[in-house]
C-alpha cells in the first residue's frame, strides 16, 4: 500500500482518539510516518509532560492505532 494512503489512515486513527485526548485537556498532532512503519507523535496540552503520557500513548494511543491501521509498528512520541 503507497504511504500515503497509511498516512491518511493514521491520521483518521488520530482523529477518532482527539475527543478522548481533548477532554481531558490534551491533544495530539502527527508529526511523521516513518519508512519504517513507525508513527511520530507529539502529545500537546495538558498531555505534554504528564505522568500518564507514556500510559495513553502505548495503552490508548498506539493500540487504536495499531488496530486500525495493521502495518503500523509502533508509536513514539516526540518533542
Amino acid at each position: 500500500m503507497e504511504k500515503e494512503q497509511l498516512k491518511q489512515r493514521v491520521l483518521e486513527a488520530l482523529e477518532s482518539i482527539r475527543p478522548y485526548l481533548q477532554s481531558d485537556g490534551g491533544d495530539i498532532v502527527f508529526v511523521e510516518l516513518t519508512d519504517d512503519m513507525q508513527v511520530k507523535v507529539q502529545l500537546t496540552g495538558a498531555c505534554d509532560g504528564c505522568p500518564m503520557s507514556l500510559q495513553t500513548l502505548k495503552g490508548g494511543v498506539e493500540m487504536v492505532v495499531k488496530q486500525k491501521v495493521p502495518e503500523i509498528l509502533e508509536v513514539v512520541a516526540v518533542h
